[in-house]
Formats: structure tokens, C-alpha cells, sequence
């Protein structure tokens, strides 16, 4: 009897002994929660502005460029590496070089100048919106003519080493593909102005002429050869200009009368500004059609490689870098538009630091899987198995540049927020140089895949050098303190 109340003892003392620890377990996770949720409220609300336009970025990133790769799968199982791929991917780079130039310098430019036109009346912003939406139709067109004179010149130099079936069929398709640089520059103009709303949605719009080229080849016969590529990519950026053209109507519905005139004030900032980042941007846009060269210099069939290979990694390339770049430049603009250019500074770098350390998991996981991802993409039809190989390692290779192009364009966004353009000219010289330099070395020793370490080596010196003016701009604003 006095042992079974010892043991009836024993257990409501151990009882107790679990409830008291329970008890206390569940006040520490309480008190370990409470903690958590009370260092939330203290991230900055500029970087919350940040990660959810990147976040919604990302997704119309990755919708857009699924888009992408679905068409570039098609392609692959309708023409493989053939010459029509060759001829239509060359094409399209010198079709689009110049006003992709153009809407790199001005779209930097231009997001700062939109984010500040709103503090002005709406007649006065109606005047600077009419004057800039003329000048980009006339400036298209201006492209357009200028490269139908000097078509013969640009296809002798860049595919002279291509077979004359391969060059016959480049002279065919720009006959109809020369107006995609009007429409470029009119659907990049309204993508900044509502990306300086921080309205994204035109990154989603970017990936309807691969929905349109999709389908094209999908339904068309294949005997139509050409003709799909070609209305795909007409069709896909005349939906684009004329759907971001209504969505901006309704967004920012401030009646407009084009004029072909610069009588608005904001056109001397502007000017002044993109004479300053001209060159080294023009430079810097003049990379691909580099790169298509070099590849040329490989035979039929190398541009096309490449041009897979760039396919993919520039999915990976924009779920993050286009995602965060889209995301920072009009916060940093704001920031510093309000007079806190350290602010925007501590923010950058930190942002910086976080996108090099995802571009680093990204571009280790993509080389693991390079051979899976490649295959599962692209081979069927007439992409062999040999094909999948010679892209997979391209691709491979092209993951060096990954962590480098993250976090550079944060640094990048940081300076045309505050208006640093000739730093930024300066600094895309440097790369440019790093690039052809790198190529011209490493393409003898690697083949196509020294194409891609000189990109990498082209982000890398951008990287340097961007942290190395973030580091002077930090000492700078200590002595102004």
C-alpha cells in the first residue's frame, strides 16, 4: 500500500514537473515570437518597397521569359541549329541594337524625370508627355531608315562568313522586320512611365512576341518556313506597344497632343543627361552584336548555340537582376529626390550584398542541372542529343557572369537614381573594354565559350568599380557631416 502511494506520488510530481516545463516552454516561444514580430516593424519601409516590386516583378519576369523558352523550344524542334535560326536570331539583334540602345539610355534617364513630373501641374506635364511621345515615333523611324542604308554594309561585315543561302534569307527578313524599332521605343517609353509608378506590368508585355512567335510556329506548316518568325515577332510587338499604350491611358489618363518640338523644361535635363550616358551606354548595347560576330567566326550553327545558350541563362538573369533593377530605381530615386542620398546608399549596398549571394546559389544550382535543363528545353525534333551538349556547357559557362550582373545593377540603379551619369558612362567604358579585350583572349583558348567568360569579366569590372564609387560617395558624406 505504501509503495503504490509512493509510486502515485511519483507521478503527479512528475506531472507537475511536465506541466511547470510545458508551461514554461510555451511563455519562452510566447516571448521568443513577440520578439520576432516586434523587429519586423523596424525593416525600413523603403526596403519593403523594394522586395514587393521585386516580387511582382519576378513573377512577370518569369511568366514573360516562360514565354521565352517555350518559343525558343519551339523554334529549336522546327528548325534546330539550322540557318534559318541563324538568320532570324542575327536579324532580329541588328533590327533591335539601336532602339534597345536608345531605351537603355533614356529609360535610365527618363523614370527620375517621370517621378519628379508628378509634383508639376498636369498641363505642364501634358506638354513634356505629347513632345516626348512625338519624338519617339520620329526617332524610329529616323533608325528604321538609317539601317535599311546601311543593311548591305552591316550583313557583309557581321555574316561574311555565313553560307549565301544563310545571308539571303537575313536580307528577306528585314524587309519586314524593320519596324520593330519603332515599336520598341513606344512601348519602352510607356513601360518607364509606369515602372516610375512603380507599376511593373509591362514586364509582363515584354513576353508577348514570344507568345505570338510560339504560335505562329505551333500552327503555321513547315513548309512556311520564315514567315512564322517573322509575323510572330511583328504581331508580338505591335500587341505589346498597343496593350501598354491602354494600360497607361487608364493609369495616367492626362490628355496628350504630340508635337515635334523641346519647348518643355524638362527636355534640358533629359538631353544633358543621356549626351552624358550616351556613349558608354551605346557601347555597352553594342555587346550582342560583338558577341554575334565572334560567333560567327565559328561557322553555321555557332550562332545559334550561343544563342540557345543565352535564352536560358537570360531567364535566370531576369527573375533576379531585371526583377531587383525594375524594383530599385524608383525608390532610389524617390530617396534621394527627398534629399537622403546616404540613406539610399546603406540600402543599395545592402542589396547588393543579398543579390551576389543569390546570384551565387542561382548560378551553382543552374550548373549542376545545366545538362538536365538544356535537354528538357530543347531536345526534341531536330536538336539532337550532341546539340544539348555543346548549349549545356555554353551554359554552363555563362553562370560566371550571374552573381557579378545581380549585384552590379543595384549599384547601377543607385547612381542614375542620383543622377551620376557621367560616372556611370565612364564605368560601362571600362566594362566594354574588359568584355573585348577578355573575348578576343579567351575565345582562343575556350572557343564560343570564352564569348561568354568575357561577359562575365565585363560584370565583374562593372562590380568593382561601382563598389569603389559607393565607397568614395560614403567618405564623401562623412566629411560633409
Amino acid at each position: 500500500m505504501c509503495s503504490y502511494l509512493q509510486k502515485g506520488g511519483h507521478r503527479v510530481a512528475r506531472t507537475r514537473w511536465h506541466s511547470r516545463h510545458q508551461q514554461a516552454g510555451g511563455e519562452w516561444m510566447n516571448s521568443q515570437f513577440a520578439e520576432w514580430r516586434s523587429r519586423l516593424p523596424k525593416i525600413h519601409p523603403d526596403h519593403m518597397r523594394i522586395a514587393r516590386g521585386a516580387a511582382r516583378i519576378s513573377i512577370f519576369v518569369l511568366l514573360g521569359r516562360c514565354a521565352g523558352a517555350f518559343k525558343e523550344v519551339a523554334v529549336a524542334y522546327r528548325f534546330g541549329t539550322s540557318g534559318i535560326v541563324d538568320a532570324y536570331q542575327l536579324t532580329l539583334a541588328l533590327v533591335s541594337w539601336m532602339p534597345a540602345a536608345a531605351m537603355t539610355i533614356f529609360g535610365i534617364v527618363l523614370i527620375p524625370v517621370f517621378v519628379e513630373l508628378r509634383q508639376q501641374p498636369l498641363q505642364a506635364q501634358a506638354v513634356f508627355l505629347g513632345e516626348l511621345e512625338a519624338w519617339v515615333i520620329a526617332v524610329g523611324v529616323g533608325f528604321s531608315v538609317l539601317l535599311f542604308l546601311c543593311w548591305p554594309f552591316a550583313i557583309h561585315v557581321l555574316a561574311g562568313n555565313l553560307s549565301p543561302e544563310t545571308i539571303d534569307l537575313c536580307r528577306d527578313m528585314f524587309t519586314y522586320m524593320a519596324p520593330i524599332g519603332i515599336l520598341m521605343l513606344a512601348s519602352g517609353t510607356y513601360g518607364a512611365r509606369m515602372q516610375s509608378r512603380e507599376r511593373h506590368i509591362n514586364t509582363l508585355l515584354e513576353g508577348l512576341p514570344a507568345v505570338f512567335v510560339l504560335c505562329f510556329v505551333l500552327l503555321s506548316h513547315k513548309q512556311v518556313g520564315t514567315i512564322a518568325l517573322i509575323w510572330g515577332s511583328m504581331g508580338g510587338y505591335l500587341a505589346q506597344t498597343l496593350i501598354g499604350r491602354w494600360l497607361l491611358s487608364r493609369l495616367d489618363p492626362i490628355p496628350i497632343k504630340l508635337r515635334l518640338k523641346t519647348t518643355a523644361p524638362e527636355w534640358r535635363r533629359v538631353l544633358v543627361s543621356a549626351r552624358v550616358l550616351a556613349v558608354g551606354q551605346l557601347i555597352m548595347c553594342c555587346t550582342p552584336l560583338f558577341d554575334q560576330f565572334m560567333a560567327v567566326q565559328f561557322g553555321d550553327g555557332a550562332v545559334a548555340k550561343l544563342g540557345y545558350a543565352n535564352r536560358v541563362l537570360s531567364l535566370f538573369l531576369s527573375m533576379g537582376a531585371l526583377a531587383i533593377g525594375q524594383a530599385t530605381l524608383p525608390v532610389f530615386s524617390d530617396i534621394v529626390h527627398s534629399g537622403d542620398p546616404c540613406h539610399a546608399r546603406r540600402t543599395a549596398v545592402r542589396w547588393t550584398i543579398l543579390m551576389f549571394l543569390c546570384g551565387t546559389c542561382v548560378a551553382l544550382g543552374a550548373a549542376v542541372f545545366a545538362p538536365d535543363l538544356i535537354g528538357l528545353a530543347f531536345q526534341r525534333g531536330a536538336f539532337t542529343a550532341e546539340d544539348t551538349a555543346a548549349v549545356a556547357q555554353l551554359f554552363r559557362w555563362g553562370q560566371i557572369q550571374v552573381p557579378f550582373y545581380f549585384s552590379s545593377l543595384v549599384l547601377l540603379t543607385l547612381s542614375a537614381g542620383a543622377g551620376r551619369y557621367r560616372q556611370m558612362s565612364t564605368i560601362a567604358l571600362a566594362g566594354v573594354a574588359a568584355k573585348v579585350s577578355g573575348t578576343m583572349i579567351f575565345s582562343h583558348w575556350f572557343g564560343i565559350a570564352g564569348i561568354l567568360l568575357g561577359t562575365a569579366l565585363m560584370h565583374a569590372t562593372t562590380l568593382i568599380i561601382y563598389a569603389r564609387y559607393a565607397y568614395t560617395w560614403s567618405l564623401s558624406a562623412q566629411r560633409k557631416s
